[in-house]
C-alpha cells in the first residue's frame, strides 16, 4: 500500500432519517469513505468530541432540540469544521443563527440525491471558508454581509437568503433569488475580478410591501453607454451582437444579467459609479 496515498475522507450524519443515510452510503461508501451516524444532538455532540471529522451534516430538527443549537456548540470548539445543514423546516430566526454560526451549507429538504452529494464534496474539498462570508447585520428584515470575491460562494450564500423568504410567493421568492444571483456574480467575477482579497457588500432588507437587495462591489463601476460585452447593449436587430465583443475580449460566454434582471423584479437601480445597485421587488398584497 502507497503510505502516502491520501486519507480518505469521514463525515458524521446526525440525521434520524434513513433517505440520508442511504444517499450518503450510495455516494460514498463504496469509494472507501468512512460514514458515522447519530440520531439525536446528544448523540451527535458525543461523536463529534470523540472523532475527527472532515465535514458533518445536520439536520436543524431533530428529536427534542434544535440542531442549530448543536451547530453552535460544535462553533465553539471545532472553529473549523464545515457544518452543512439539513432544513425540513425552519424559521427566519433558525436562519439567522445559522449563519452566525458560520454554517457551511443550507439544504432544504426533500433533497435530491445529487445536490446532497455535491455540497458534501464542496464542503471537504474548500480550505479556508470561515471568513468567506463576514455578517455586518443579521436580523431577519436586514442582513448585511460581505463576502469574498469567489463565485462558488454565491451558490453557498442563495439558499440561505431563500430560508429566510420562504414565506414569500414562490414565484416572487425566485425572481428576486434569480436577480440577486446575477447581480452578485457580477459584481464578484467585473467588480472584484474574481479575487479572494476583495470583497462585495450584500444588504438583503424585507419590509411589508417589498424585497430589496442592495449590492456593492469593489470595482470602478462602469457606464451603461460602454457595456458593448452586454446583451443589453444589443440594438433591435442584433440580439446576440455582445457574443462577437465578448469573444474578442476574452470573455466567457453570457452577458445576459442585467437584462435578465430588469425583467425579474420591478426596479434595478445604479449609483453613478455603476458599482452598487438596488433591486426592489414589490410584493403584492
Amino acid at each position: 500500500m502507497n503510505s502516502s496515498a491520501q486519507k480518505l475522507p469521514h463525515i458524521l450524519v446526525v440525521d434520524p432519517d434513513p433517505g440520508v443515510r442511504e444517499i450518503m452510503k450510495s455516494q460514498f461508501v463504496s469509494q472507501g469513505w468512512g460514514i458515522d451516524h447519530a440520531d439525536d444532538g446528544p448523540q451527535g455532540w458525543e461523536r463529534v468530541q470523540a472523532t475527527h471529522y472532515d465535514a458533518v451534516l445536520l439536520e436543524t430538527r431533530l428529536p427534542g432540540t434544535n440542531g442549530i443549537d448543536l451547530l453552535e456548540r460544535i462553533r465553539e470548539t471545532l472553529p473549523d469544521i464545515p457544518v452543512v445543514l439539513l432544513v425540513s423546516e425552519s424559521t427566519s430566526q433558525d436562519v439567522v443563527r445559522a449563519l452566525r454560526g458560520r454554517a457551511y451549507g443550507y439544504l432544504s429538504k426533500p433533497v435530491s440525491e445529487l445536490a446532497l452529494a455535491d455540497a458534501v464534496r464542496r464542503a471537504i474539498a474548500v480550505h479556508d471558508w470561515s471568513s468567506d462570508i463576514e455578517i455586518i447585520s443579521a436580523i431577519p428584515e436586514w442582513i448585511s454581509l460581505q463576502v469574498r470575491c469567489k463565485l462558488e460562494i454565491v451558490e453557498r450564500l442563495l439558499p440561505f437568503i431563500r430560508g429566510l423568504e420562504q414565506d414569500l410567493a414562490e414565484q416572487d421568492r425566485e425572481d428576486g433569488i434569480t436577480a440577486l444571483r446575477e447581480v452578485l456574480m457580477n459584481a464578484i467575477e467585473h467588480g472584484g475580478s474574481c479575487n479572494p482579497q476583495k470583497k462585495v457588500r450584500v444588504a438583503c432588507v424585507r419590509t411589508s410591501r417589498a424585497i430589496m437587495y442592495h449590492v456593492a462591489d469593489p470595482g470602478p463601476g462602469f457606464s451603461f453607454d460602454r457595456l458593448p460585452h452586454a446583451a443589453i447593449s444589443n440594438p433591435p436587430d442584433s440580439p446576440l451582437g455582445h457574443h462577437q465583443v465578448r469573444s474578442q475580449m476574452g470573455i466567457r460566454p453570457g452577458g445576459f444579467g442585467l437584462l435578465l434582471t430588469r425583467s425579474l423584479v420591478d426596479e434595478v437601480i445604479y449609483n453613478e459609479a455603476g458599482n452598487e445597485v438596488l433591486i426592489i421587488k414589490y410584493l403584492v398584497p
